[in-house]
């Protein structure tokens, strides 16, 4: 018996007390629609579906979820695609199937934008390394700004070559070539990942040096012995932290943020040896330092702070002191006026004396063109100078080095002394002790 369905008589449709039956009510305004109790209150249809031979029952919704007319809405539409011969359920798992795969599409989509893939790529891949201030400004105020929109896809060896180009154009050859080096790493890790639908990297088979009109020149520039003698005595006048930071860098051959970053937990006065850790060196491995005695002397007259343990620092030990431009204009200064004296000392024209620009990272030359002229290895000093061995020496040679590095940097230190001694009519001090 079909009757005119309104929410009133679904609320008031009860269970069977004797559970002889499942009660039910049919619409008499959509054929099949009913309204039946099967442990919930349900909206179904009753009709024969595709392929049966029988009617049969399937839930439209529970009532609550669906109000009536919704379920007239969704009776009607099953009822229009089973004349067409069309399962409403097959349909419906289809429509599902097809958003699915659409969604995943979206989904696919926005992972593969270039600004997404560079912020998986910076987070995953640079994050810790040491140089990863460097990467992430370069992305960030340089890729991500020219594709941010493009998926990783899309982006052409046209559009590597017009990037770089443009950089060298302006002109900054050099930055350049460094933008490339970034660009080729991002796209190599992006295709070993293997998610981003990549398979060939813009960067192959482009030639960086096709590009850029001048390459960065290695630079050899080397102090001679009158500039290293003036530079040691120029650092007793340039106080804490900068003056013993200098001569830390000249006594060990370690790199700028090698130094200025140290910590106090990183000597083992003991052993009379210094562990740069991976975070700081350049190969992320733990690098150690063997301390010559003139060293120590150094490191002995540091002050020792409460707030942090930073050996060179302005902020009492919490942050280092890495800014060293100033300091060494201070440095450059001192070094010229010592020059001019020696010339005068020697009668020669001191307002013809000039300081051949130099770089703090020229120490480490110095110091390794120093071990060279002393006859040290080259292994040894390699290893001195934190340089990592190469081809199947660094697979099969895991010899520390430590005594041979020891005894390298304590004949540097000696040779150091001879340069930096008191000369005739010269205030130069000697290498040890307070103010040296």
């Amino acid at each position: 018996m079909r009757i005119n369905l309104t929410d009133r008589r679904i609320a008031a449709l009860t269970s069977d007390p004797q559970g002889k039956r499942r009660p039910e009510l049919r619409d008499a305004m959509v054929p099949g629609l009913l309204v039946r109790i099967a442990g919930r209150k349900v909206f179904a249809v009753h009709v024969r579906f595709p392929g049966g031979k029988h009617p049969t029952r399937r839930v439209l919704g529970e009532v609550g979820t669906l109000n009536l007319d919704q379920a007239r809405d969704t009776a009607r539409d099953w009822l229009q695609q089973i004349r067409r011969g069309i399962d409403p359920a097959a349909e419906v798992r289809r429509r599902q199937d097809e958003a699915r795969r659409a969604n995943e599409q979206r989904r696919l989509q926005q992972e593969g934008l270039f600004a997404n893939v560079a912020d998986d790529y910076l987070i995953r891949r640079v994050a810790g390394q040491r140089r990863a201030r460097e990467a992430e400004r370069i992305v960030r105020n340089v890729l991500i700004p020219a594709w941010s929109e493009k998926s990783v896809a899309d982006i052409t060896r046209r559009d590597v070559v017009r990037l770089v180009e443009a950089i060298n154009d302006r002109p900054a050859p050099i930055y350049a070539a460094l933008i490339f080096s970034h660009v080729r790493a991002l796209f190599n890790w992006a295709i070993n990942r293997g998610i981003y639908a990549l398979e060939h990297s813009p960067c192959d088979r482009v030639k960086v040096g096709d590009l850029v009109s001048r390459r960065k020149q290695p630079r050899q520039r080397v102090l001679s012995d009158d500039e290293v003698h003036c530079l040691w005595k120029a650092t007793g006048r340039l106080g804490y932290p900068w003056g013993p930071l200098f001569r830390f860098l000249l006594l060990t051959a370690t790199r700028k943020t090698e130094a200025a970053g140290a910590r106090w937990r990183e000597f083992d006065l003991e052993r009379k040896v210094c562990s740069v850790p991976p975070q700081r060196f350049k190969s992320n491995a733990t690098h150690l330092v063997p301390l010559s005695a003139d060293a120590l002397a150094v490191i002995a007259d540091l002050p020792r702070f409460k707030h942090g343990d930073h050996l060179f620092s302005f902020t009492f030990g919490e942050r280092p002191a890495l800014v060293l431009h100033q300091a060494k204009a201070r440095l450059d200064a001192l070094m010229l006026r010592y020059l001019r004296a020696l010339a005068r000392l020697r009668g020669e024209d001191s307002a013809a004396v000039t300081l051949t620009p130099w770089q703090t990272h020229d120490l480490r030359r110095v110091v390794r063109t120093k071990l060279a002229a002393l006859e040290v290895n080259d292994t040894v000093a390699e290893m001195c100078l934190g340089h990592g061995r190469r081809g199947l020496q660094r697979v099969y040679d895991q010899h520390r080095y430590e005594p041979q590095m020891r005894r390298a940097l304590e004949a540097w230190a000696s040779e150091l002394h001879r340069i930096v001694s008191p000369r005739r009519n010269d205030n130069v001090v000697v290498l040890k002790g307070k103010g040296a």
